[in-house]
């Protein structure tokens, strides 16, 4: 049996360039759950706790059925009432949508099906299958700590996008290719991304 490995079959979407460029990226499929707060808060590590029990379910019902595929790396949306927040540290007025990627296959059904399999735990029942149209983005590889985001994020707010004409779609996306708890923070690999739209005129 093959199994699906999407970090290494869909380049654009797990990408390895170091500064920011143009992409385009269809509808994909997620396990998604919302909260609000700094990552390192309650609310977020109950967000995993949620998540990855049901993706696993998913993952070995499809495996049973012939198509297995590697759980990928969880990422997260971000957004705020006043987004300067991202680049001036107020980690507490974060707003996030946890995600974890699904195969194309993976509908409403195998949801259903793995939550009535997985042991019951912390806010399982929230957890939504979504279909995420970013489109067209930006983004780029950030490696090192999570707090050296903000100056790569604020040269993307203040200088490239104007230049693009286009503002912001959807919410900031970060996908978590490093696991934190086994990586130090200065090789952390993290890909930042921004859905964008064209200026109204």
């Amino acid at each position: 049996m093959t199994k699906l490995e999407l970090k290494k079959t869909d380049k654009t979407y797990y990408t390895t360039h170091k500064d920011w460029h143009r992409v385009t990226l269809p509808p994909i499929p997620y396990l998604a759950i919302t909260g609000e707060g700094a990552p390192e808060g309650p609310g977020y590590a109950e967000a995993m706790q949620a998540l990855y029990p049901l993706a696993y379910a998913i993952k070995f019902r499809s495996k049973g059925e012939g198509r297995d595929f590697t759980v990928p790396p969880v990422s997260t949306q971000w957004w705020a009432d006043d987004p300067t927040v991202f680049t001036t540290g107020d980690r507490a007025a974060w707003k996030w949508r946890a995600l974890i990627r699904m195969p194309d296959w993976v509908d409403q059904a195998y949801l259903d099906a793995a939550r009535a399999t997985a042991k019951p735990g912390p806010r399982r029942d929230e957890v939504t299958l979504d279909m995420i149209d970013e489109g067209d983005c930006f983004q780029m590889l950030h490696i090192g700590p999570y707090s050296e985001e903000a100056p790569k994020l604020a040269r993307l707010h203040d200088e490239i996008m104007p230049e693009a004409q286009v503002t912001f779609g959807l919410p900031h996306h970060e996908i978590y290719i490093s696991n934190p708890g086994r990586t130090a923070p200065e090789k952390l690999k993290t890909i930042l991304r921004q859905p964008v739209v064209p200026i109204p005129k």
